[in-house]
């Protein structure tokens, strides 16, 4: 829903981004429950469904309602920022609420109610300080003018105080006034540089060293000289202590781990006090510097990660693998910076001590495996967890995921990252928050310890089947993560930066764009990670950087004196497209990849690729949510199936309205990542009940719901909010004996003298037992048959019709006989009618079936006409409504049934 169709929500919540505070929640909830207002709408305000949801708010964005709310209530987060008001969504957001306020101060009866929300401050603006959530509703209700002109009043004064600063800083004197200094010369730099040089606070990013990309790219970007005018080359402490003084630089971005380690910081720090620095200290950055340094620090805070030994002695460490069971797999780290390359991964005993040689005593990594890391391999997906910090406290970014290795289906040696895509379906709500919390908590003892860290935090995450565990922080944004999340981010970069090197990043509303994705695809030169070419010329950038939807990345790029872009690195390019979701975005980006080339001398194209990126997340398991009051008898057969591999799915969380139910223990039995929850119904109306139930699956990431054995009736807020992606087993062949249940319905089926039975696999809906059939698997009814034998032989069948069912669900795509169509039962159809149909047969008419247009020639018919023929078209309209239905997308279900006719009139010569 957009902004201005607004219309028929009763409640509208706009600008509020990621936050969700607590006044507005209980406001909305009380407002739903006490006052029947039923349709919630939130504009750029993604995180009030799934907030409202939980407990103790309990509040579906759509409930039933008997009632009609006399006045719409709107709630507008006012802009906290500057930078935050003058975007164009911002800027919309408030002539909306302008105009509103105009309107409603001109009318004489009005009929909405505005409520401004200062996030800044925490507070509604208007309302008395000492006023609660109740009294505010009470406010809303009455038609106190005084009241309605207070809250008017307020908000426009507010809206102004935000026009005064903006026209202050949109002045010639203020314009664009800040200079960054990037240090780097990565695909991540060009990133970086691209989103700072959008900030309407910088005047201009210079990059040190910067590459062809940072060269081209024009308007505020360039990349750094010297005081003569020569092209800077270094990167060392004392160059960027010269450049920074040089140009008056207001802020340092620092990209790369190295010069982080090398103290850049702490200099600048003494060279430069006045200087904001976006990284973190010396100290700061030996989570990164020092694997052992941060094993022992996850330990000591007891921050999950592997379990592990530090080793400075190469014959220590090889006699602790060999006291370890042969089995239990080791990897083998060098502690300090290996450029990547320090991780080696080995599969047996015999491997692991040859790893430990390799590193310690072979010196492969030189200095950095003097100390070397022995720990307990794990498994699970991995996931790129970055964090803005400030020295207090962390937001964590959308998680992403990369693809380390160089070729297709993870083979080949391991490189800097071959691509990757955000956000990581596999990183669920709940998943986010708990990592989140261990890059706060991170943060927190940092400090306590005295060394703040400020910057990003970049937490390499292993999604176990205990949890998400540390894999390694490093001190900077990764490569090519950065290329995926930084495009994803709504707020001002510059404006996040600031808040962080000044220690206020709690005042700052970090948001991201909803329903977005990103994906990268690297382009190496071919050989890379080993020896590559160089100087090869890069063909195409013109055509994939002006599709649309794309951004091409420099890494390893270098312009030469004939201003031709050449390649100077192992890693090129890194090509992003972006999307409504990651196939969109993943098609944009190798649209683009398609048109580049390096070239070299011999006319050869020397461009390597990966092909499959993000495969697997659009392959993606389907994710199960179980709801059941029972044994769950029905389960074991879906757990079987999900284990081996029968079904593309995985059971994700199991939920039961009784605290005992046997169906609980199934899903504990599937291991601690799996969220085993009983929800208690005492004090709730249905519609709470089935909201909590809702926030737990959807924290659990859950896309599929299945009732085995679930003995509650479902509300209409429930069926419509899972409308299409919950499916119930029902004990008789519907529609005959619905609404019974267990028992009773066998029983009917006997006593109605049926000879089959057996059980039904349908959508759910309000009407108990009268959603869209999904499956049905038939049993004999023998003329001996008791309700209890009956009952066992349905109860069989049922674990294969939920997989049967899963199984559909899982498919790509919907056919016609998915939609409920026989196309040889239609063929059947035409055959028999077909002598019907040339019975009707007359001159100027064509008899013939088949087609589904004909004409129709009037004067060969007999009437009294020349040169007219009537075309005609005939279209069924069902089966593309019910596939209009299953993929809920009805937006162009009318165009398309329009142009079927036209095709059809078209080929039968109109």
């Amino acid at each position: 829903m957009g902004i201005q169709d607004l219309s028929q929500a009763d409640i509208a919540l706009i600008g509020f981004g990621g936050s969700a505070p607590a006044q507005v929640l209980h406001l909305v909830a009380k407002a739903v429950k006490d006052h029947g207002y039923h349709t919630i709408a939130p504009i750029r305000s993604q995180s009030f469904e799934y907030a409202l949801l939980q407990s103790p708010y309990r509040t579906f964005l759509n409930t039933a309602s008997s009632s009609t709310p006399s006045k719409q209530l709107i709630i507008y987060n006012l802009p906290p920022s500057l930078t935050e008001y003058l975007s164009t969504s911002s800027q919309e957001e408030a002539s909306f609420i302008r105009s509103r306020l105009y309107q409603s101060s001109n009318s004489p009866s009005n009929n909405r109610i505005i409520l401004t929300f200062d996030s800044n401050h925490g507070s509604f603006l208007g309302i008395p300080p000492d006023a609660t959530e109740a009294d505010l509703v009470s406010y809303v209700h009455s038609n106190n003018a005084a009241f309605g002109a207070n809250l008017a009043s307020a908000s426009l004064n507010a809206l102004s105080a935000l026009d005064k600063a903006a026209a202050t800083q949109l002045s010639y004197e203020a314009q664009s006034s800040d200079t960054v200094v990037l240090v780097g010369s990565g695909g991540r730099e060009h990133a970086l540089a691209v989103a700072l040089s959008q900030s309407p606070l910088v005047a201009k990013v210079i990059c040190l060293p910067g590459n062809g990309g940072t060269q081209n790219e024009g308007g505020k970007i360039s990349n750094a000289v010297s005081a003569d005018g020569t092209p800077l080359t270094k990167s060392d402490n004392a160059t960027v202590v010269e450049l920074v003084k040089r140009v008056n630089a207001d802020m340092v971005v620092v990209g790369p781990e190295q010069p982080l380690v090398d103290g850049v910081v702490d200099e600048l720090a003494v060279e430069c006090p006045g200087v904001r620095v976006f990284g973190p200290s010396k100290a700061g950055a030996e989570l990164e510097a020092s694997k052992a340094f941060t094993k022992d620090f996850l330990q000591q805070y007891d921050i999950p990660t592997a379990k592990y030994r530090n080793f400075t002695s190469a014959s220590e460490a090889i006699d602790y693998v060999k006291s370890l069971d042969p089995n239990d797999r080791q990897v083998v780290k060098a502690s300090g910076l290996a450029a990547g390359k320090g991780v080696l991964l080995p599969t047996t005993q015999e491997e692991t001590i040859a790893a430990i040689n390799e590193i310690m005593s072979d010196k492969a990594f030189g200095a950095a495996g003097d100390t070397c890391v022995v720990e307990s391999f794990m498994t699970g997906p991995e996931a790129s967890c970055l964090a803005f910090c400030d020295g207090k406290t962390a937001v964590l970014m959308p998680a992403a995921q990369d693809h380390k290795r160089a070729l297709d289906n993870d083979e080949g040696l391991n490189t800097g990252g071959m691509g990757a895509y955000a956000p990581a379906p596999c990183v669920t709500p709940e998943l986010q928050k708990e990592i989140e919390a261990m890059c706060i908590k991170t943060v927190e003892k940092m400090a306590e310890r005295g060394t703040p860290y400020v910057g990003v935090l970049y937490a390499g995450m292993m999604l176990t089947p205990n949890g998400p565990s540390v894999l390694e922080f490093n001190c900077r944004f990764g490569d090519p993560e950065t290329q995926v999340v930084l495009p994803l981010l709504e707020t001002d970069l510059y404006e996040v930066f600031c808040a962080c090197c000044d220690g206020n990043l709690d005042k700052i509303d970090v948001r991201f764009k909803e329903n977005v994705s990103a994906a990268t695809v690297v382009c190496a030169a071919k050989g890379y990670p080993e020896k590559y070419p160089k100087g090869m010329e890069i063909g195409g950038l013109d055509e994939a950087g002006s599709m649309e939807n794309v951004k091409v990345y420099h890494a390893g790029t270098k312009v030469d004196h004939a201003d031709v872009t050449r390649c100077s690195g192992g890693r090129v390019l890194a090509v992003t497209g972006m999307g409504s979701n990651l196939s969109e975005a993943l098609a944009a980006s190798y649209k683009a990849v398609k048109q580049i080339t390096f070239t070299d001398p011999t006319g050869a194209n020397l461009k390597h690729n990966r092909t499959d990126i993000a495969k697997g997340a659009t392959r993606k398991k389907l994710r199960i949510g179980v709801m059941g009051s029972t044994r769950g008898t029905a389960l074991i057969p879906i757990m079987e199936a999900c284990a081996n591999g029968s079904v593309h799915a995985e059971i994700v969380a199991v939920v039961s309205n009784r605290s005992a139910a046997p169906i609980l223990e199934k899903g504990k039995s599937l291991g601690p990542t799996v969220t085993t929850k009983f929800v208690s119904s005492k004090g709730l109306t249905r519609a709470q009940y089935d909201a909590e139930c809702t926030s737990v699956l959807v924290g659990a990431g859950v896309e599929y719901v299945l009732l085995v054995g679930y003995m509650r009736i479902l509300s209409k807020e429930f069926t419509e909010y899972w409308a299409g992606r919950c499916i119930n087993v029902h004990p008789s062949l519907l529609p005959k004996h619905a609404g019974g249940m267990d028992l009773e319905v066998h029983q009917a089926v006997i006593d109605a003298k049926e000879s089959e039975s057996g059980c039904t696999i349908h959508e759910v809906t309000e009407e108990v037992d009268g959603g869209p059939i999904v499956i049905q698997k038939v049993v004999k009814v023998d003329p001996s048959e008791t309700a209890e034998s009956l009952k066992a032989k349905v109860q069989a069948l049922e674990g294969t019709a939920f997989i049967d069912a899963i199984q559909k669900k899982c498919k790509n795509t919907i056919s016609y006989a998915d939609a409920g169509v026989s196309i040889d039962a239609g063929n059947s159809l035409v055959e028999l009618i077909k002598p019907a149909c040339k019975a009707t047969r007359r001159p100027g008419c064509d008899a013939d079936l088949g087609g589904f247009g004909g004409l129709f020639d009037l004067a060969a018919a007999g009437y009294k006409t020349e040169d007219t023929i009537i075309i005609g078209a005939t279209d069924g309209v069902g089966t593309k409504l019910r596939v209009a239905h299953m993929t809920k997308k009805h937006e162009s279900v009318g165009i398309d049934l329009v142009a079927m006719c036209v095709n059809d009139l078209i080929i039968a010569g109109g």
